[in-house]
C-alpha cells in the first residue's frame, strides 16, 4: 500500500475512500471478527438491564450492577496501561477476549438453569469489568500496529467506532424479540459463541513484532511517568476531561433506559430495543462522518458541536413522552456522544508518543468506561428521589456546560498541538508561518 503523510489525502474517492483502513489485511480480518462479537455483547448488554429490572423492579440497583461492571476499568485502568505498554497486544486481545466468552457461557448457564439471582450479575459484572481494564487499552492501542500506513489512522478509528454503533444499532433491535423467545440466558449464551469469531480472526493475524524500549523501570515510576504525560500537557487534559464528562452524564443514560421504556413510555423490551438502536442509528451515522474526513484538523471546532448536539439530545429525550419523539431525540444523543468520543480518541492517538501510547488509552479507557460506574450508581440514587427524566435533564444540562468550557479553551489548546501538527505533517511548515504571522484571527485548525 502506498504510504501517505497523515494530513495527506488519499487520492482515492467514494466508498473506497470511507473504507481505506479495510486495505490493510490484519485491521480487515480484526473488523470481520470483531462485527459479529459487539453484536452479540450487545445482546448481552440489552438482556443484562432487562433481567435487573425485572427481578428488582429497581432503578437504585440497575444502577448497582452498572457500578460494579465498570469500577475495575477506573481502579486498574492506569496500572493496566502500563503493562499494555510492555506486553505483547496481539496475544493479550486473545487472552482477554478466550476470557470474555467463559464469563458470557457462565451468565447463561446460570440464566438458563433458572438460578440466577442479582448477585451473579453483579458479581460476573466486576469479572467483565476487570477483563475490560486490560482489553479496552489493549484493543486501542493495538490499532496502529494493524494500520500499516498512519495516514489511515483516524480512518480506523473511525471504522472501529462503526463497527461499535452498527452491532449496537443490531443488537439492541433484535434483542427485545430474543428475550421474548429465548429469554435473557439465550441471549448470553448466543454472545458467548459470538466470541469465537474474534478470537479466530486475532489467531489468523501475521503482526510484526513492535520495537519495543527494554527497561526495567517500576511499574510505579513507568505509571508516574504516564500521569505526568497526560495531563501536565493541556490539550491531552482537556480532552480526557470533556471525555470523562461525556461518560459521566451518558452512562445514566443507558442505566436508566428500562425506566424510561416502561415506566415514562409504557412499553416493553422491543420498546427498549427500539431506543437503544435508534441511538446507534445515530451513532452508526456520526462514525460514518468521521470516516468521510480526510484530516484530523478542525476536530476541535466539531467537539463543541457534538457535545451540545449530546446535551441537547438527553434535555429532549427527559422532557419526551411519545415514543416518536423519544427515538428522535436518541439519534441525536447517539451522534453527539460518539463523535465526540471519537473525536477526542482520535485527535489524543495523533498526538501521543508510541512509547506512551497503551498508558494514555488507558486513560482514555478509564475517562471513558471508568467514569461510568459513578455515573450508574448516581443515575440509581438520582432516579429514586427526583426521577428518571429529571434526572437525565440534569445529566444534559451538566453536558452544555462542558461544552462551553471546551469551547472556551479551545483557542489556547490549538495553540499547543500545533507544533505536533507540524512536525507529523499534519500541518505544512509554510502554512504554520503564515498562521503566526496571522495569529491575532485567531487559530482555525485543532
Amino acid at each position: 500500500m502506498e504510504k501517505r503523510q497523515p494530513g495527506e489525502q488519499s487520492p482515492r474517492g467514494g466508498w473506497r475512500f470511507l473504507l481505506r483502513a479495510l486495505g490493510h489485511r490484519n485491521y480487515r480480518l480484526f473488523f470481520a471478527g470483531q462485527s459479529v462479537s459487539l453484536v452479540g455483547t450487545w445482546l448481552t448488554r440489552v438482556a443484562t438491564a432487562w433481567l435487573v429490572y425485572r427481578l428488582t423492579g429497581s432503578a437504585l440497583l440497575l444502577g448497582l450492577v452498572g457500578f460494579c461492571g465498570q469500577l475495575p476499568s477506573f481502579l486498574l485502568g492506569p496500572f493496566a496501561g502500563v503493562l499494555v505498554d510492555r506486553w505483547n497486544r496481539h496475544r493479550l486481545l486473545v487472552v482477554t477476549q478466550v476470557l470474555a466468552m467463559l464469563q458470557s457461557l457462565a451468565l447463561a448457564a446460570l440464566a438458563l438453569s433458572g438460578v440466577i439471582a442479582v448477585w451473579h450479575v453483579a458479581a460476573l459484572s466486576v469479572v467483565q469489568g476487570l477483563i475490560n481494564a486490560f482489553d479496552v487499552p489493549a484493543r486501542q492501542s493495538f490499532v496502529v500496529e494493524m494500520v500499516e500506513d498512519r495516514a489511515d489512522l483516524p480512518n480506523a478509528i473511525a471504522l472501529n467506532s462503526s463497527m461499535f454503533n452498527a452491532a449496537r444499532l443490531l443488537g439492541p433491535s433484535v434483542a427485545g424479540g430474543l428475550i421474548a423467545m429465548v429469554g435473557e440466558g439465550g441471549c448470553f449464551l448466543i454472545d458467548g459463541v459470538s466470541y469465537l469469531a474474534v478470537i479466530a480472526s486475532l489467531l489468523a493475524m501475521r503482526i510484526t513484532p513492535r520495537v519495543r524500549e527494554h527497561r526495567h523501570a517500576h511499574v510505579l515510576t513507568e505509571l508516574k511517568e504516564g500521569f505526568q504525560h497526560a495531563f501536565h500537557f493541556p490539550p491531552i487534559r482537556a480532552l480526557l476531561g470533556l471525555v470523562a464528562l461525556v461518560s459521566l452524564m451518558g452512562m445514566p443514560l443507558t442505566t436508566l433506559m428500562p425506566v424510561m421504556a416502561s415506566e415514562v413510555l409504557h412499553g416493553g423490551p422491543n420498546t427498549l430495543g427500539f431506543l437503544m438502536a435508534a441511538a446507534g442509528m445515530g451513532a452508526l451515522g456520526g462514525a460514518g462522518f468521521l470516516a468521510s474526513r480526510r484530516s484530523v484538523r478542525g476536530l476541535g471546532g466539531i467537539i463543541v458541536i457534538t457535545t451540545l448536539l449530546f446535551g441537547a439530545g438527553l434535555l429532549s429525550f427527559s422532557a419526551s413522552r411519545h415514543l416518536a419523539l423519544s427515538l428522535v431525540t436518541m439519534v441525536l444523543c447517539g451522534f453527539g456522544m460518539m463523535v465526540t468520543t471519537a473525536a477526542c480518541n482520535t485527535v489524543l492517538q495523533t498526538i501521543v508518543e508510541e512509547r506512551m501510547r497503551g498508558r494514555l488509552m488507558s486513560f482514555y479507557a478509564m475517562a471513558f468506561m471508568g467514569t461510568a460506574p459513578f455515573g450508574s450508581l448516581l443515575a440509581g440514587a438520582l432516579a429514586t428521589r427526583i426521577g428518571a427524566p429529571g434526572t437525565l435533564a440534569i445529566c444534559g444540562g451538566l453536558c452544555l456546560l462542558g461544552a462551553a468550557w471546551f469551547r472556551r479553551k479551545l483557542p489556547a489548546l490549538r495553540e499547543r498541538v500545533r507544533p505536533i501538527y507540524v512536525r507529523l505533517g499534519i500541518i505544512p511548515e509554510v502554512a504554520q508561518g503564515l498562521e503566526i504571522a496571522t495569529e491575532r484571527t485567531g487559530p482555525r485548525e485543532s
